[in-house]
């Protein structure tokens, strides 16, 4: 399923909630747009959140902490997150127009709120050489997943799909929910979402919702970088721990010697 957005307005602006259209996610996302000089807040009793920012240049406040961030690029530029448990209460204070999106989910635990910067964010180069003739080549940014926050009940990143390239592929799954959230280098870009057996349209803002043990290879048109965050909600005993289940009938795709056409052969 797709959920499709043509802009923001100033504020919170939910596009799933856990109680609602997120319950098959088990996650709350939303996407905060603040005009220069204006502020979002935010408090949660039951749930952690991250605010991660998309772009433009804020302040983030929390237990008497400060920390700035600025973003210019999504595609270019890694981000800026801030990561609480419940009970917290965090303002973001914009210096210019900006976004900030974020995730929430219920979670008992309590942990030490982390900010990270942009030089905390672990960066794969994906899909590089030759591999399947340079067609799946992405860089895939995490900021937080089980191996640094084994107390979150989420995973979230971000991943930027080269033009006319292709991600998450070979086609794979995993049994946790997953959600796509769409930025694109020019607004009219677009690519190409399958979720399991059905295939749909991609643009700006839009929001990819992916149940689980269902396989979701993305797909960037030519000519347009796309980037996306990924956000995983663990399940209760089997958390997401990097890893992925290839399709079956696609796994042949792995191997060193894979005999994929090419008309220079």
């Amino acid at each position: 399923m797709i959920i499709y957005t043509k802009g923001f307005e100033e504020g919170y602006n939910e596009i799933i909630a856990l109680y609602g259209n997120g319950k098959e996610m088990m996650m709350d996302v939303g996407v905060a747009k603040l005009a220069k000089g204006s502020t979002f807040s935010l408090l949660e009793e039951e749930k952690e959140a991250a605010l991660l920012l998309l772009a433009g240049e804020a302040e983030f406040q929390w237990n008497g902490q400060k920390k700035g961030a600025v973003r210019r690029s999504l595609h270019d530029e890694m981000p800026a997150c801030l990561h609480v448990p419940k009970g917290v209460a965090v303002q973001v204070s914009a210096q210019a127009e900006t976004e900030i999106y974020v995730q929430k989910t219920l979670n008992p635990n309590a942990f030490k709120p982390v900010f990270y910067t942009p030089a905390d964010i672990q960066c794969t180069a994906a899909g590089t050489g030759d591999a399947l003739q340079g067609t799946m080549r992405r860089n895939i940014r995490t900021v937080f997943d089980y191996g640094n926050a084994p107390y979150s009940n989420m995973v979230l990143g971000e991943v930027v799909n080269f033009p006319g390239k292709w991600s998450s592929y070979p086609p794979h799954y995993h049994p946790q929910p997953e959600v796509y959230f769409y930025k694109f280098d020019h607004p009219q870009g677009f690519g190409a979402s399958f979720i399991g057996p059905d295939a749909f349209t991609i643009r700006h803002n839009s929001l990819s919702l992916i149940r689980g043990n269902v396989c979701h290879p993305q797909a960037a048109a030519p000519g347009y970088a796309m980037f996306y965050i990924w956000g995983i909600r663990h399940l209760a005993g089997d958390p997401w721990i990097k890893t992925r289940i290839d399709a079956r009938e696609h796994e042949w795709l792995l191997a060193a010697d894979a005999a994929v056409w090419d008309e220079q052969r």
